[in-house]
């Protein structure tokens, strides 16, 4: 039996995982989380309706948009696209919603 060198075939191996990681990664299909991207985004406050009294709120609308999942409330981010949240309260507790039919 022949003897065959196995580095040839070790190093493109290796090569072809690194080409395709470096591939994905510019793509934009594989991303490493950092700290930074479980940090606050935005912060909300509930305004307290009471009937008969008028509230203020603002015309602009938020850069976020709400979405009822699996009943908990996950925020979109429309600036930066590709950008979800799950609406949590101040002691990390998930916001539920329940999803009504017109």
């Amino acid at each position: 039996m022949s003897e065959r060198d196995l580095r040839p075939m070790i190093a493109a191996g290796i090569a072809g995982i690194l080409g395709t990681i470096a591939t994905l990664s510019y793509y934009g299909y594989l991303h490493i989380a950092k700290p930074d991207d479980a940090l606050l985004l935005a912060e909300y406050t509930m305004l307290k309706t009471i009937p008969g009294e008028d509230y203020k709120a603002s015309l602009k609308p938020a850069e976020q948009m709400a979405q009822c999942m699996d009943g908990i409330v996950v925020l979109f981010d429309l600036k930066q696209k590709g950008l979800t949240g799950v609406l949590v309260d101040d002691k990390k507790r998930a916001v539920r919603c329940e999803f009504s039919a017109p």
